[in-house]
């Protein structure tokens, strides 16, 4: 009986008891086995990156207002967040590891306000 590599189907060569015919094929299957497991972390995980990287990126200053679909049409999703924190007024801000927002609305313009995290916050 011969065996087949269990990532492009050739014949093995070698031992009996090998699984894939060379290491690109072991590693390339360990590769979509992993990421078929961990679907779920890895789509998180990118668009808490990408939420954390556009927060950084209009955030220079510490402290900054963006209009909400500007940061939306970039691919911000308000939805994935890291941790939040609540002020003596009761604003709730949602951060992306250090980088915080706050939705505001006035006069019917939707907006961010968008904070890097201060060690006063700690407490």
């Amino acid at each position: 009986m011969k065996n087949t590599c269990l990532y492009c189907q050739t014949e093995i060569i070698g031992r009996s008891d090998k699984k894939y015919c060379s290491i690109h094929c072991k590693s390339a299957h360990q590769y979509q086995k992993r990421k078929s497991e961990d679907a779920l972390y890895y789509t998180i995980d990118k668009k808490l990156k990408t939420n954390r990287k556009l927060l950084k990126a209009y955030n220079k200053s510490g402290m900054a207002t963006i209009r909400k679909e500007k940061l939306v049409s970039e691919g911000f999703d308000p939805t994935y967040f890291t941790h939040y924190w609540k002020n003596k007024k009761g604003q709730v801000y949602l951060f992306c590891y250090e980088y915080g927002f706050l939705y505001l609305k006035k006069n019917n313009k939707e907006k961010y306000l968008l904070i890097k995290w201060q060690e006063y916050m700690n407490r």
